[in-house]
């Protein structure tokens, strides 16, 4: 199974406004730098967590058709499938319908396929998504305090090497609920 993003964030779930009061800028000279801190925190909050805080569009790359025809989504929360593809042993792309699909919570069940062509041996099938709370406002706000807990930690320790300044304390309090559990 291979994830990758097709297209990201369109804007970030805290403002420069947002996190410049937080950190009690008034002065326009850093403008940049948090900037770079906001988007780097967004990164960081969604690789410890497992979730897409704003609307972005992945691509799950699987090497068949699961058996059991449910897949779950390494990011979520899935918001909708917008496309699944099968490939052919000649690499001819096929359309899955998307009728009868159904989306869960951090899953997707897919449709039973009346038929399914001979698929290649690897990388098959590819489902397209879109996952995140959608809108900033939508982010919770104990995630959003997370992001701006380390743009101000980041922000106050940038000559600190980086793995000394990764995160402060109360980070892993503010996103343990959030973080996705594999078993």
């Amino acid at each position: 199974m291979i994830s990758y993003l097709l297209a990201g964030a369109a804007e970030e779930p805290v403002s420069l406004a947002e996190a410049k009061a937080f950190l009690r800028l008034d002065a326009d000279a850093e403008d940049g730098l948090v900037t770079t801190l906001i988007a780097a925190a967004r990164l960081h909050v969604e690789a410890v967590t497992g979730r897409a805080l704003v609307t972005q569009s992945w691509r799950l790359v699987l090497d068949a058709w699961p058996a059991d025809g449910t897949v779950t989504v390494p990011v979520s929360p899935l918001i909708a499938v917008a496309a699944i593809r099968v490939f052919d042993e000649q690499d001819d792309e096929h359309e899955v319908a998307l009728d009868g699909l159904q989306v869960e919570p951090g899953r997707v069940l897919l449709p039973d396929p009346a038929v399914l062509p001979v698929l290649r041996r690897r990388l098959a099938v590819e489902i397209d998504y879109d996952a995140g709370y959608g809108e900033p406002a939508a982010v919770p706000a104990d995630l959003k305090r997370a992001l701006l807990a380390l743009v101000a930690h980041w922000f106050e320790q940038r000559d600190v090497a980086v793995a000394e300044a990764v995160a402060p304390a109360g980070f892993d309090r503010l996103v343990a609920g959030y973080r996705q559990v594999r078993l």
